[in-house]
């Protein structure tokens, strides 16, 4: 487990790279960019949902760009392993 922790700790120092380009995040594009990238935009991400962001592009009003960044990772990765541990509790494995 240590070696995921400290896995987890470097991904999390690594997060403000994003901040270095202009290009978006894969899997974050906007319409526009499947425009502009592939000159149309595929019909099934064009009649796809869209969810309202917790951060919308990774800000907060009380953080800065690379705190709020940092934020947005740890939060991210708490409700990843909160869903982790409910799914433990609930479903009990046998080993």
């Amino acid at each position: 487990m240590k070696k995921i922790y400290l896995f987890l700790l470097f991904v999390i120092v690594l997060v403000p790279l994003g901040l270095l380009t202009e290009n978006p995040a894969w899997g974050e594009w906007e319409n526009t960019h499947y425009k502009e990238t592939l000159g149309f935009v595929p019909k099934g991400i064009e009649n796809s949902f869209s969810l309202k962001a917790l951060f919308p592009d990774y800000a907060t009003s009380f953080l800065g760009e690379v705190g709020s960044y940092y934020f947005s990772a740890i939060v991210g990765v708490l409700a990843i392993f909160l869903i982790f541990l409910v799914l433990k509790k609930v479903v009990k494995v046998e080993r």
